[in-house]
């Protein structure tokens, strides 16, 4: 009898999600069928401004619940975790994805003083590090985290192209694998580490290739690209395949074995240079069409800023009713719909 109270009390429990896999956090895995589908939700000109009303408008507009929601962790304040955004995300049952961003202010250009990747590898910061490991790990839920993204363009402070174009890579991998190694020795176990490139490398140099900052199959679990048409009106229109199919097979080389996703995607309204919708409709044929098998992942880089000669980027879904059409009918098909796998550590 007593076994029998237990067991429905256990069966409960489970029920009730207290004892789900999910909530005792994990890596996330690639879907078995599908695709998984993403958002960067309007964070705002900070990018990490991620608030309710700004997801629930996305998806009020859209009617798809995202997988994952996207914000930013500048560290502008100081190395902290951010956990009331992430607190916010999970309110949503997303999975928050953190884009850690090692800079003190916004200036691009050149390498941050304050905190280089050189100061990073060395262990400068290993104290507020490991303070942003336990945070992470007290959460427990699963996490998604990316270190210095595109480091292969030409505007990050941790690009190679400021970090010298001969040690610039090397120097980028050995502050990406000292911040994994810390966060993992911490036990923050539930954060899929990704690996963030952008699809044209900036210059285009053979010390400036993707690959040669990838830090390694045993610090990352999937590997992303951000994909982007024109990103300011006025600008020269590429079609959404210009830029993705040679991009993409030069990510396959990054590793035979990780996932691969288009970590963001988007593009600007603007009909005097190109059909926003168009792009839209080719990026999406693309990426469901099975030409691009180990796509596992999308993310919309849904938002809109303004621009110093005082125009607007405006790269939301909603920027005219048949680009919001077009994208509603895509993410909401059955490809997307990809049910959630994890994997825990025994």
């Amino acid at each position: 009898m007593k076994n029998k109270i237990l067991f429905v009390i256990f069966f409960f429990l489970l029920a009730a999600g207290i004892y789900s896999q999910e909530n005792k956090g994990g890596k996330l895995l690639p879907p078995e069928t599908g695709i998984y589908a993403g958002v960067f939700p309007d964070m705002g000109s900070t990018e990490d401004s991620i608030t309710k009303n700004r997801i629930s408008e996305y998806i009020k507009l859209t009617g798809h619940k995202p997988v994952w929601i996207c914000f930013s962790n500048n560290w502008f304040k100081g190395i902290k975790f951010p956990l009331a955004g992430v607190k916010t995300v999970a309110e949503f049952g997303a999975i928050p994805y953190i884009r850690i961003m090692p800079r003190h202010d916004w200036t691009e250009g050149r390498p941050d003083f304050v905190y280089g990747l050189e100061l990073i590898a060395d262990g400068t910061y290993d104290n507020d590090l490991k303070k942003w490991a336990d945070d992470a790990k007290t959460y427990g839920k699963p996490l998604l985290a990316e270190f210095a993204p595109e480091m292969n363009g030409n505007w990050f402070p941790w690009s190679g192209l400021f970090n010298g174009k001969k040690s610039g890579a090397e120097l980028y991998k050995d502050a990406h694998r000292h911040v994994v190694e810390i966060m993992r020795d911490e036990g923050a176990d539930n954060i899929t580490w990704l690996f963030h490139v952008n699809a044209v490398s900036e210059p285009v140099a053979k010390w400036n290739t993707m690959k040669a900052y990838y830090p390694g199959d045993k610090y990352i679990d999937w590997i992303g690209m951000s994909v982007y048409g024109s990103q300011k009106p006025g600008a020269t229109w590429e079609k959404f395949l210009d830029v993705f199919q040679t991009a993409y097979w030069q990510m396959e080389k990054i590793s035979s074995k990780k996932p691969l996703f288009i970590a963001e995607f988007g593009v600007v309204e603007d009909p005097a240079m190109g059909s926003k919708q168009e792009w839209i409709k080719e990026a999406f044929t693309a990426i469901t069409g099975g030409m691009y098998p180990r796509i596992k992942a999308i993310s919309y880089w849904h938002s809109s800023f303004d621009n110093e000669d005082g125009s607007i980027s405006n790269m939301r879904v909603d920027s005219s009713p048949e680009v919001l059409k077009t994208y509603k009918d895509f993410i909401n098909s059955d490809i997307f719909k990809a049910a959630l796998r994890f994997s825990y550590n025994k």
